[in-house]
């Protein structure tokens, strides 16, 4: 039984360009391979800084939304634009981050209000200010919350972060709502209004609601008083988003010694928080902003005090933590944002391509050599079939027929262009095509 030999390599058409197809067929793998790899690195692992980023801030004219502007103003100077959006206040800042179709990066929130929410997800820059809680009474003498029991007391709107605040420690202070202590939702002016006007026996303000301006009004209308926090330390073992502040004598008003005596406060801490996508160049620019928006000294803090990494309530970013360890790196020190953000990205791609192209450039001569001489060890496949037909004494017809296959392989290789340092090896071939016919005709 004859077996099929093979037959003879056809050229035809491709000859002048071998050359080049040996090249792209050697280097377009690796070049693919490291096209792939740098693409990959690039968008995954060190994607370019967004343009925009979205922040949720506050209620209008409250300070989380006055902090945010400064933000946004701060922002615009490295080409960030800050999308800032107005909310009821840290909750719904909180809820909104943790929604992904509301599409918010980062947002201002008040300690205390991430109960019952899934917040793993979302981490810390830092915290930058005290939101403090002040609580101004009718009569005197109460220094305890426990003490207000029974009476009617303001707890702040539906849905923000002074309500969610007052209602806990209340709780702890065994006043619930739907007891028999009545808890109205006050907030802010409106809620001091009603302290004055007897509406109410008490009136819990945080933050905003808290301001210097309506401190001294209630301490001036007789018969309101603002109560002292002598379990402060207590509260801030149990509620470890709590920190204890004092309001010293004089620090509302110097002349008329406003409080005359030291007040003891219990603060919440506002943190940035912001989901873990974001990026490390964006999250540099919004410590570097809260270090000139907050590190100012003011009347509850001293200088440089904000913003920090005291652990609160959500893990502290990575980022965070090497930039209040390190500072800026050199490149964003020395060079513009945008300009630095490339630089920076291109050396992070230099260690995955130097371990790509240098084994790569030391294969590819080997898979060089293995393209160019395989072009040479097609042929002999073809040869070696010939002269076993030779070799069998083959009737004339069948003789002419394989002198016919050794003119095509010759006029194959008269067009064959093969590269000067494998030179031998071609002729060294064209030897042995010779050889071929040679015992072809001695048959």
């Amino acid at each position: 039984m004859k077996h099929p030999r093979p037959r003879p390599p056809q050229f035809s058409g491709e000859h002048s360009h071998a050359d080049l197809r040996d090249l792209t067929l050697t280097f377009a793998p690796i070049a693919v391979l490291v096209v792939v790899v740098v693409t990959l690195i690039v968008w995954l692992v060190n994607p370019a800084p967004p343009r925009t980023i979205v922040m949720s801030a506050g209620p209008h004219d409250s300070s989380f939304l006055l902090a945010a502007n400064q933000y946004k103003t701060i922002l615009a100077r490295n080409g960030i634009t800050l999308k800032v959006l107005e909310s009821d206040g840290s909750l719904q800042n909180l809820r909104r981050l943790l929604d992904p179709k509301q599409h918010v990066d980062i947002a201002l929130v008040q300690g205390g209000v991430s109960d019952g929410l899934p917040v793993t997800s979302l981490m810390s820059l830092g915290s930058v200010f005290y939101d403090p809680l002040v609580v101004f009474y009718r009569g005197s003498g109460i220094n305890g919350l426990a003490q207000l029991e029974g009476k009617r007391i303001a707890v702040g709107r539906e849905g923000s972060g002074t309500r969610e605040l007052a209602l806990k420690l209340l709780e702890a202070n065994g006043i619930r709502p739907g007891g028999d202590t009545p808890l109205l939702p006050y907030d802010g002016l409106q809620a001091a209004t009603a302290l004055v006007s007897g509406q109410v026996d008490a009136a819990l303000l945080n933050g905003d609601s808290a301001t210097r301006a309506l401190m001294l009004r209630l301490l001036r209308v007789p018969g309101v008083s603002v109560m002292n926090f002598d379990e402060a330390a207590a509260y801030t073992r149990l509620f470890p988003y709590l920190d204890e502040i004092d309001l010293p004598p004089g620090v509302l008003d110097l002349k008329h010694r406003i409080p005359p005596d030291t007040i003891h406060l219990i603060s919440p801490i506002v943190e940035i928080v912001a989901r873990s996508d974001l990026h490390p160049a964006i999250s540099d620019l919004l410590i570097e902003a809260a270090q000139e928006i907050h590190g100012t000294p003011g009347l509850l803090q001293h200088a440089d005090q904000f913003p920090n990494l005291t652990p609160r309530e959500y893990p502290i970013s990575e980022d965070a933590q090497r930039y209040y360890k390190t500072g800026k790196s050199l490149l964003y020190r020395s060079l513009p944002f945008w300009i630095a953000s490339v630089v920076d990205r291109t050396l992070v791609l230099l260690v995955p391509l130097a371990v790509l192209l240098v084994p790569g450039l030391r294969l590819l001569p080997a898979l060089y050599r293995w393209r160019v001489r395989s072009r040479i060890y097609r042929f002999y496949g073809s040869l070696i079939a010939i002269e076993r037909e030779a070799l069998k004494n083959p009737t004339p017809q069948e003789r002419k027929v394989l002198f016919g296959e050794l003119d095509q392989i010759e006029a194959a290789l008269n067009e064959l262009r093969m590269p000067l340092a494998y030179a031998d090896a071609f002729y060294v071939l064209r030897e042995h095509v010779g050889f071929v016919r040679a015992r072809l005709m001695e048959e």
